[in-house]
Order: C-alpha cells, then sequence, then structure tokens
C-alpha cells in the first residue's frame, strides 16, 4: 500500500521554537481552565496545545507541517519522526484530535472525567515534544 499524501507546507526549522511556545500558552491556559472547572475550555485548549506540539516537532525535525483539512494527517508526520518514542507519541495526539467533534462541535458539553483524560493525553504530548524541541 503505497503512503498517504498529506498535504505539508515547508517550514524553517528555526520556527519549531514559534510553534512550541504558542502550545506552551495554550498548555498553561488548558491547565487553568481545568482548575476552574472549564471543562469546554479545557478541551479546546488540549487540542490546540496538541496541534501546535505536533506541529513544532514536524518543524523541528523534517522542516514541515500538516496543512491537511484532516487533522489526523499530523499523527502520520509524527509517528515515523526519528526521535525515540515518536509512533507511540502519535497515538497519544491521536486519541486528542479524535475528540475535536465532541469538543467543538457536539451540542453537549464535555465532562469532567473526559476534560481530565484529554488534558492528561496533551499533557504527555507537550511534554515529550518540549523535551524533544528544547
Amino acid at each position: 500500500m503505497a503512503p498517504k499524501n498529506i498535504k505539508i507546507k515547508h517550514e524553517d526549522k528555526s520556527g519549531a521554537k514559534d510553534f512550541l511556545k504558542k502550545a506552551e500558552d495554550n498548555y498553561i491556559q488548558m491547565l487553568a481552565a481545568l482548575n476552574t472547572g472549564n471543562f469546554n475550555a479545557a478541551g479546546t485548549l488540549a487540542l490546540q496545545c496538541s496541534i501546535s506540539s505536533a506541529d513544532a516537532i514536524c518543524v523541528h525535525e523534517k522542516g514541515v507541517r500538516s496543512v491537511s483539512d484532516d487533522h489526523l494527517d499530523v499523527c502520520d508526520l509524527v509517528s515515523p519522526l526519528p526521535v525515540p518514542d515518536a509512533k507511540e507519541k502519535a497515538n497519544i495526539l491521536r486519541r486528542v484530535i479524535r475528540k475535536k467533534n465532541l469538543i467543538q462541535y457536539e451540542r453537549r458539553n464535555i465532562f469532567q472525567s473526559e476534560a481530565e483524560e484529554i488534558v492528561k493525553a496533551a499533557t504527555r504530548f507537550y511534554q515529550w515534544v518540549a523535551a524533544q524541541v528544547q
């Protein structure tokens, strides 16, 4: 089976820290939202933190980031990266992104337990990326 053709944008590798800064800002606010009971905001910020983190690691390692309409495509960019645990961390990223519809488009609010689960996964992914990029 041929590899999936993912729409990418080439970026200067020095831009990785800019994407990591966006991830960090979302990470800090994600934790604050969770701690104050703003579970919908925590979920949205977890999603944004994870996507910016993925951009940071992809730009750092390969000088590219996904610009695909399908947010799950970024997982296929992270998985083969030549860094420890990339495949495992891509699966964590995939779990967060799969919650996008629930977080942003469904009528119901997300539950505290769902927010905690999403924040935990986003935290693991963000911290892994931060350790690789810094």
